[in-house]
Order: structure tokens, then C-alpha cells, then sequence
């Protein structure tokens, strides 16, 4: 009798760490295919500290997914998924090696969407002409090397665009106005670091702007207050309540609110958003992002689950989140599969903005906070030993192939918040 098949889309961070949970729990109870439009994972979080460090982020944060995932005898496919069909339990995918190939279908027992989301940089009128930002390797080596060439030491902007969250997942998390400000905070640090190390002046250049009534709210209003008053003692300025992103042009930000800034370098963060072919469907939100409970788990369709950026119950569209939405993924199939206990593969997720940001100078802030949640953990600490712990998670990940040992993370909050 042939094993059943768990088909999960994407292999960054959500998707390879939960075909690796899988495997982990169920065992060889179940198949495994991957399928991603490319061969590699992004390690997204040490882009801004490349850019600015200067080295090409392309060179250093490609890890190649299939040898990893045939460790584990998992099957990964390189393609694009064009089309889920949750009653005919099928996946439509486009092979991306080569152009010109045709669309195939895969049928599954399991899905596990774990696709990410759609950076609508595309809707930002002007963000081709005159924007920046560091969300991946590509936009990241182009503003490396408009540092190197083309920046003369002008006023700079850093800030979000509206995430427009949806509407059905209100009971398990807060609404929020921007999908994750993590990244804007710590570019504005780095940043200002930048500047002084190139003698082009400091902090005062510095904007950095929210959507929402107050920057990175998920980290909890304490430690949201230090940041601000550290960042205004340095010289940052800061505007809140902007709305959205109007307009970027050759001289500046216009803003929803009527407001607008000057700025030569604009260092922008977008709308997160569902990949087109997920709207509408029965296992989606208003906004096309997955439905799940706190177990990872489709309520209408009990073989479908979701973690990271895809699933709507992650917010903000964190790392550490996504970690935790893989590791749920494999406890369930596992307790499907009777390779794991109901008491313990379904406790409920509770979130925690877990949280390392450079600040340039081989210096870093980390958060650690669940207040947003509903819970009372709140911390920031900022020094070298944070920054460590950012590059060594780093440098751990990428030779274990994703598999960083369970106590890797409380090893490094431990080191962080009681030695830092």
C-alpha cells in the first residue's frame, strides 16, 4: 500500500523546515516532495549587514535545498506552482529550470502551503525609478552598489508600507498596519553606522517612517519606547501614522496622509500579500492568505495546513514564527501518521516576536517579547554578544542545512539576555 503523499509548497525557511519536521516525526511513514521555484534558500535576516558590509549578499546567502532535502530522502522538485485545488487534492506547478516547459499536476494526501507572500513592490508608483530595500540578494547587491557609485551623502528614509492583513484570524492574533518592522529598525541603525564610517555625517540624515500609530508595535509598547527614545538621542528622526506609501520620487516619499519627506535614498519595505492563485480559495482569508488554527491546521479542510508568510495567522511575517509553524506542521501529520501523542502535537502555538537586528559596528539589539500576544515576557538588549549570535545562527544553519539543533535558540536567548 503506497505511503501518503505531504506535498509542500516552498523551501525557504516555513517549507524546509517543515518537510524536515516531517520527516523528523513521521518518520518513513509518509512521502515527501518539495516544490520551489528555485534550487536555494534566501537567508533573508543577514542581508542588510552584506549590503553594508559591503560584499555582494548573493555570494553568501544561497544555500542549495536539494542535497539537504535528499538527505532526508525527500523529493524536490524545481517549479513554480500556478494552481491548488483543495477538493481534487491536487498542485499545479510550471518546472522553472528551463522556459518553455509545460504545467503538471501532483496530486497529495497532505499540502503544506509554506509558499511565503508576494512583495508588491510592483504597487509602490516609482519604487523602479528611485527605491531600495533589502529583501532579497537581487535588491541588495543593486543598493550596494548605488552606495559604492551613485550616493552623495543625502537625506535617507527607511520605513513601511500598509500591510493590508486580513480579517478572519482576529482570534488568535492582532491586526497589524505593517507586515514586519524588525527589518526598517535595524536598517535605520546600520545605516546611520554607515554613514559615519564613510564620513558623510550620522543619525540626523535619518528618517524612518510607520503606517501605523507606532513603529514595530508587535514588540511590545516598552520596548518600542526605548528604541525611540535611544534612536531620538542619537539624532534619528521619526514620523508615524503615514498611512501608506503614495509615491516615491527622484526627491522624496509622498505619503497617504498628505504628508511627504525628502530623501535622496529611499530604503523601502512593501505590502505583503497572497500569491494570486491562493485568492478565493476555501481555505483562504479575505486577503488569500491560508486559514489555520493555532496547530497549523485548515479548520474546513483538515489536510491542509500552513506555516510562515503564507498562513494567516503569522503575523508579523517573522522568522521565528515561521520556525515554529514548521515544527507544528510535523507534529500534526506525525499525530495523522500515529507517530505522535494528541497531548503533545496538539498544544497550540503560542508566538513570541523573537527578534535580532544589526546595528553596524558589530554591534545588535534583540527583542524578545510576547506582551503583543497577550503575554508578559518583554526584553531588548543591545551589544556585540546579540551580533554574534545573528552571525553564528547564520553560519549554523547553513551547515547543519537547516537542522540547527534544539537548543540552538535557547542557547543563543540565554546567552543574549542573561550574559549580554
Amino acid at each position: 500500500m503506497a505511503k501518503p503523499h505531504v506535498v509542500v509548497l516552498g523551501a525557504n525557511f516555513a517549507g524546509l523546515g517543515a518537510a524536515q519536521k516531517i520527516r523528523e516525526y513521521a518518520r518513513d511513514s509518509v512521502e515527501i516532495t518539495v516544490i520551489d521555484r528555485k534550487p536555494y534558500l534566501l537567508f533573508v535576516p543577514n542581508i542588510p549587514n552584506e549590503v553594508f558590509e559591503n560584499r555582494n549578499p548573493m555570494l553568501t546567502l544561497h544555500m542549495p535545498v536539494a542535497e539537504a532535502l535528499h538527505e532526508d530522502g525527500i523529493h524536490f522538485i524545481q517549479g513554480e506552482v500556478r494552481a491548488l485545488d483543495p477538493d481534487r487534492q491536487v498542485v499545479e506547478y510550471l518546472p522553472s529550470e528551463r522556459v518553455g516547459s509545460a504545467v503538471e499536476v501532483l496530486h497529495y494526501d497532505y499540502v503544506v502551503v509554506a509558499l511565503g507572500a508576494r512583495l508588491a513592490y510592483d504597487q509602490i508608483e516609482g519604487f523602479a525609478e528611485y527605491g531600495h530595500t533589502v529583501s532579497d540578494t537581487y535588491y541588495g547587491e543593486k543598493l550596494r552598489r548605488y552606495l559604492a557609485t551613485e550616493y552623495k551623502g543625502g537625506p535617507v528614509a527607511v520605513g513601511s508600507a500598509r500591510f493590508h492583513q486580513g480579517t478572519m484570524s482576529q482570534e488568535y492574533v492582532p491586526t497589524a498596519e505593517a507586515a514586519c518592522e524588525g527589518p526598517p529598525v535595524e536598517v535605520m541603525l546600520a545605516f546611520g553606522h554607515w554613514l559615519k564610517t564613510h564620513g558623510l555625517g550620522g543619525p540626523d540624515k535619518i528618517t524612518v517612517f510607520t503606517p501605523a500609530e507606532v513603529i514595530a508595535e508587535d514588540a511590545g509598547l516598552d520596548i518600542v519606547k526605548q528604541l525611540l527614545s535611544l534612536a531620538g538621542q542619537m539624532g534619528y528622526h521619526y514620523l508615524n501614522n503615514v498611512h501608506d506609501i503614495k509615491r516615491i520620487t527622484r526627491d522624496g516619499i509622498e505619503f497617504a496622509n498628505g504628508q511627504s519627506i525628502e530623501a535622496e535614498l529611499k530604503i523601502v519595505f512593501p505590502d505583503w500579500q497572497a500569491h494570486d492563485f491562493l485568492k478565493g480559495l476555501p481555505i483562504s482569508d479575505d486577503q488569500g492568505f491560508i486559514l489555520t488554527d493555532m496547530t497549523a491546521r485548515n479548520p474546513r479542510y483538515p489536510n491542509v495546513l500552513a506555516c510562515g508568510d503564507a498562513a494567516a495567522v503569522t503575523v508579523p511575517k517573522l522568522g521565528i514564527l515561521a520556525h515554529m509553524g514548521g515544527e507544528k506542521v510535523g507534529q500534526q501529520i506525525a499525530l495523522d501518521m500515529g507517530r505522535m501523542s494528541p497531548e503533545d502535537a496538539n498544544r497550540p502555538m503560542h508566538f513570541i516576536v523573537n527578534c535580532i537586528g544589526d546595528m553596524g559596528g558589530n554591534q545588535a539589539f534583540a527583542i524578545r517579547s510576547d506582551t503583543w500576544y497577550g503575554g508578559k515576557e518583554s526584553s531588548l538588549k543591545m551589544g556585540h554578544i546579540p551580533f554574534l549570535m545573528k552571525m553564528q545562527y547564520k553560519e549554523m544553519f547553513f551547515r547543519t542545512k537547516g537542522k540547527v539543533p534544539d537548543w540552538g535558540i535557547p542557547a543563543s536567548d540565554f546567552l543574549i539576555h542573561q550574559l549580554g
